[in-house]
């Protein structure tokens, strides 16, 4: 029988020859992650109540990136915790080191054909590798934890198909920010799956952004089928693919609940408004909003390749008087990358300040907070009503090019402006 690529995966983790959209069933985990703000500080006392432990170290890992580093005795004694315990599970932990979603495929833990669970809702990051990761609250980690099992319904697929080149100046999440406006957030039950030529010629770090985003569009999980391009990075992180990626895509008779199709060139910078991902519309319905602060971070925002995207943005320009623009990159890794190439000197001459590498202000937490009053334009995923500070504060999302473009005018262009001229 035909299937998709996530019913290829669910079967081979519920031990059955096939599964279809619907059906509850019980499957084993590959990998659990959790971070410092939903993981040891919300299980661990669960797990002393049970008299329970981790089911297989060796599968569990954990990442310090919401609290880090320490900035008052609250955030001092969870991390404290996050570190004791994991020390005693003997589980991996990565601490300090950047967002849970980019060091997990850093270090090629996520592999294709694998399911896989995150104590985090952008934890569908994973599906940018051909696996099937979901985020999950805190109770059910408690559970998978011990058992090594989640039950779930399979869900439906939707596939997203993008042929054709992207304009200069547009990212990937120019590409979800318009899917967002397209498809609203109220896609419960449904995995997106993102193909295409367009989708095939794009890096590691926008497919990244890509499964990230599915959060946001209310989806279980984004994927998108492995390829010479997937088995690259993972060699790259110190972790071949010893397999068949060749099994890991959907047939091509596979029963979809939908399929939308795109031409890559049209589609344009993309802007979405207070208080909503899904209020998106093109950069030109937004330009001459003031912005105050301009924010390159977070999982979707501050990957290498995402800085790059600013670098070229701001070289040989300044910050705009009266703008602030915050850079935190995603991970250490990533950061040592940009410094060796250049890219971070670029963007520090432009007048950028360099912030530690974590979740930070997309989670309200660390340096980076918003006043009220202010208008801020971020990388960010979302841009929920007092998210990064003030409920009575703005905030505009954006791709790199067009945070970087708004920080050097001041207020939001369009990032082709810039890109199309020289400074």
């Amino acid at each position: 029988m035909s299937a998709t690529l996530a019913e290829k995966i669910l079967a081979r983790a519920c031990g059955q020859a096939t599964v279809r959209a619907g059906e509850i069933l019980t499957a084993r985990l590959d990998l659990l992650m959790m971070h410092d703000s939903g993981g040891p500080r919300r299980v661990a006392g669960r797990l002393e109540k049970l008299g329970a432990s981790v089911w297989d170290k060796d599968k569990v890992v954990v990442v310090s990136d919401h609290f880090v580093p320490a900035v008052d005795m609250e955030s001092a004694d969870i991390l404290a915790l996050t570190r004791n315990w994991a020390r005693k599970a003997g589980v991996t932990h990565y601490d300090m080191l950047g967002i849970c979603h980019v060091v997990l495929q850093e270090n090629g833990h996520v592999q294709p054909g694998m399911f896989c669970v995150g104590g985090d809702s952008h934890s569908p990051s994973g599906g940018a590798f051909g696996a099937f990761m979901v985020g999950m609250g805190a109770t059910d980690i408690t559970g998978a934890l011990v058992t090594g099992e989640v039950w779930l319904r399979v869900p439906q697929t939707t596939r997203i198909q993008i042929d054709g080149q992207l304009a200069d100046g547009v990212s990937a999440k120019d590409i979800m920010l318009m899917l967002c406006a397209q498809h609203g957030m109220g896609n419960e039950g449904q995995v997106f799956e993102f193909g295409g030529s367009a989708i095939a010629a794009l890096p590691m770090h926008e497919r990244l952004t890509l499964c990230n985003m599915a959060a946001e569009l209310g989806a279980e999980t984004g994927i998108v089928e492995p390829d010479a391009t997937t088995l690259a990075a993972l060699e790259a992180a110190g972790k071949p693919f010893t397999g068949d990626i060749s099994q890991w895509r959907s047939d091509a008779d596979a029963a979809y609940a939908a399929v939308h199709r795109y031409n890559a060139a049209d589609i344009t910078p993309y802007v979405a408004a207070p208080h909503s991902p899904a209020n998106s519309r093109p950069v030109a319905e937004h330009a001459g909003v003031r912005v105050d602060q301009a924010y390159i971070g977070a999982c979707t925002g501050a990957k290498l390749e995402d800085l790059r995207m600013a670098a070229r943005a701001l070289a040989g320009r300044k910050v705009a008087k009266g703008t602030r623009l915050l850079i935190a990159p995603a991970s250490v890794a990533m950061t040592n990358q940009a410094a060796a190439e250049g890219t971070l000197a670029t963007l520090t001459a432009a007048g950028a300040i360099l912030l530690p590498s974590g979740c930070g202000a997309c989670a309200g937490m660390g340096a980076g907070m918003l006043s009220a009053g202010e208008v801020c334009i971020s990388t960010t995923a979302r841009n929920f009503k007092g998210r990064m500070g003030s409920a009575q504060a703005d905030v505009y999302l954006a791709s790199p090019y067009s945070v970087a473009a708004a920080a050097v005018a001041g207020h939001i262009i369009d990032p082709r402006d810039l890109l199309g001229e020289s400074a």
